[in-house]
C-alpha cells in the first residue's frame, strides 16, 4: 500500500492536462485548504477532487469489487472514507467553496465532460 499515490494520479493528471491545455490556471494539492484539494481555484472558492473509484468506496457502494480477504478491515475502511469525504465537502460548503468530485473512471472515460462540469461552474 505504500507505492499508492495521494497526488499526481493518472486521472488527476489527465485531467489537470485538460484543464491547462484550455488556458485555466489552478493551484494542485493546496495543503491549508481543508481535505487537500486535487485541483484548486482559490479566486473562485472551488475545490476538485478526483477520487479513485476503489479507495473512496465507488465499487462498495455499488456491491461491486469488494476485496476477499480481510473485508472486515475493507469495509471500515470504505466507510470511513465515504464519512470523511462527506463531512469535508460539507464543511468546505459551509466555507462558501464550491465542491466539484470526481471518478477517476468518469474522468478517463469522459473527460471532456469532466472539464465541462468544471467550466461551468467556473463561468
Amino acid at each position: 500500500m505504500q507505492s499508492i499515490k495521494s497526488a499526481n494520479t493518472k486521472s488527476e493528471l489527465l485531467l489537470r492536462r485538460a484543464l491547462w491545455e484550455k488556458g485555466y490556471r489552478y493551484r494542485k494539492n493546496v495543503k491549508n485548504i481543508l481535505g487537500k484539494p486535487d485541483i484548486c481555484f482559490i479566486r473562485k472558492k472551488i475545490a476538485v477532487f478526483c477520487d479513485s473509484d476503489f479507495f473512496h468506496g465507488k465499487f462498495y457502494q455499488e456491491g461491486i469489487k469488494i476485496p476477499k480477504t480481510n473485508t472486515d478491515y475493507w469495509i471500515k475502511k470504505f466507510t470511513q472514507n465515504i464519512e470523511r469525504d462527506a463531512i469535508v465537502t460539507k464543511e468546505l460548503k459551509k466555507m462558501g467553496w464550491t465542491v466539484i468530485r470526481l471518478w477517476e473512471t468518469d474522468i478517463k472515460n469522459n473527460l471532456d465532460e469532466c472539464v465541462k462540469i468544471i467550466e461551468n461552474v467556473l463561468t
